[in-house]
Formats: C-alpha cells, sequence, structure tokens
C-alpha cells in the first residue's frame, strides 16, 4: 500500500512494528494480569538481527491495556535500540460462552535509533490502530487460540529538523496454546506493506497469566 509522506530529509523507519522487531500482538482481552516474554527475527527489509521483549498485559471485562519494553540488535551495528510501547483494548464482541472475539486495539510506540530512550535528535513514535479476530478452541487441558488483526499502521520519524508521517496497511496473526495452570507458548507473524519491500517479523515466547478471582 502506498505511504503519505509529509516532509523531507529522512529515511524510512527499519523495523515497522509497534516496537522494532516484534509482531503487533492483538490476541483480545483476557482477564487477569499476565507477563509476556518474545524474541523477535525481523526480515532484511526490517533490518533483521534480532530482538527482545517484555510485556505486561492486563484485562478487566471488556477493557484490556498493555505495556511493552524492547531490544533490537540490527544486522550490523554494534548497539542495540531501545523501544517502549504501550495499548489500549476494546472487546466489540465475545464472552465466555462465545468462542469468537473481535477487538479493537490502538497503540503508540516511542524509538529512538541513539543510544538510550531520552528524546534527542532522531525519534520515531508508531500508532498501530486495527481490529483483532480471535477464535478460543478449548479442550480439556489445553486452549488453542488462532488471531488475525489488520490494521492502519502509522509512523513518525523526526530529525534534522524535518519531520515524515507515513500511513500504510499492516496485517499481524498467531496462535496461542494456553495450559489451566496459566502458562502458554505463543507464535507470531507480523507484515506491513510498503512500496519497495515489505518488513516483516516473526515472534515467538511464553507467557504467564495471574487469574483474578470475579473477573
Amino acid at each position: 500500500m502506498a505511504a503519505l509522506a509529509v516532509g523531507t530529509g529522512l529515511s524510512a523507519p527499519s523495523a515497522r512494528a509497534q516496537v522494532r522487531g516484534i509482531p503487533v500482538y492483538n490476541s483480545g482481552v483476557f482477564s487477569g494480569i499476565a507477563l509476556y516474554g518474545d524474541v523477535g527475527f525481523p526480515n532484511s527489509d526490517a533490518g533483521k538481527g534480532t530482538a527482545y521483549a517484555l510485556t505486561g498485559r492486563a484485562g478487566f471485562g471488556a477493557f484490556g491495556a498493555t505495556a511493552i519494553f524492547s531490544s533490537f540488535n540490527p544486522d550490523g551495528p554494534t548497539s542495540s535500540d531501545l523501544s517502549v510501547g504501550a495499548t489500549l483494548n476494546y472487546k466489540l464482541f465475545g464472552g465466555p460462552l462465545i468462542p469468537l472475539s473481535l477487538t479493537l486495539q490502538g497503540g503508540i510506540g516511542y524509538s529512538k535509533p541513539e543510544i538510550g530512550l531520552l528524546p534527542g535528535h532522531d525519534t520515531e513514535l508508531r500508532f498501530p490502530v486495527g481490529l483483532g479476530f480471535a477464535l478460543t478452541i478449548p479442550n480439556p487441558a489445553l486452549a488453542i487460540r488462532p488471531w488475525i488483526a489488520p490494521r492502519v499502521d502509522i509512523v513518525k520519524s523526526s530529525g534534522g529538523g524535518s519531520s515524515t508521517t507515513e500511513t500504510n496497511f499492516g496485517l499481524g496473526g498467531g496462535l496461542e496454546l494456553n495450559l489451566l495452570n496459566g502458562f502458554g507458548l505463543h507464535a507470531a507473524y507480523d507484515r506491513v506493506f510498503v512500496d519497495g519491500g515489505d518488513p516483516s517479523t516473526y515472534g515467538l515466547g511464553a507467557h504467564f497469566a495471574f487469574r483474578i478471582p470475579g473477573l
């Protein structure tokens, strides 16, 4: 999908996700608190290398929120790029007795290609906004949850006295495997469709959910 650019003098961002190198997850809102650990493997259009992330998630009724911190080491540079991000989620459809869910998600990600996270000459802001479709397939000891999430992906890069804003179509999808004791595994694929290349990344990870009685 063609991008909309405003301003001149900046190159396109390399790792196009909410935080660098990690897929954008939109697998629905669950009840309770969970910790997710991820490792991401971007393709060459997204800078290659490896990314690591730690995410906290919370869900209360139809509302959910996440906070994420990641470190991305692209091929070539010896230093890592740090990113932080957050999302707000609202369940439009779905419930305990309805296996299909539809979730509206809006997020923000902040990264600085230079060392550290404090504001500097070059910064990037990312705004993923989309819908997530998830299906829970129950089993006696294991719940299987495939999901897919189309979105609008907005990236604003600033530096050198100018800024560039791009708006593209993004698509994520994945699979979660959740045990009754709260432990689970997950995998995801994320792609942004841009002119001149399609940056994408694979993600693998594990998570643990803490259920809160009454929610």
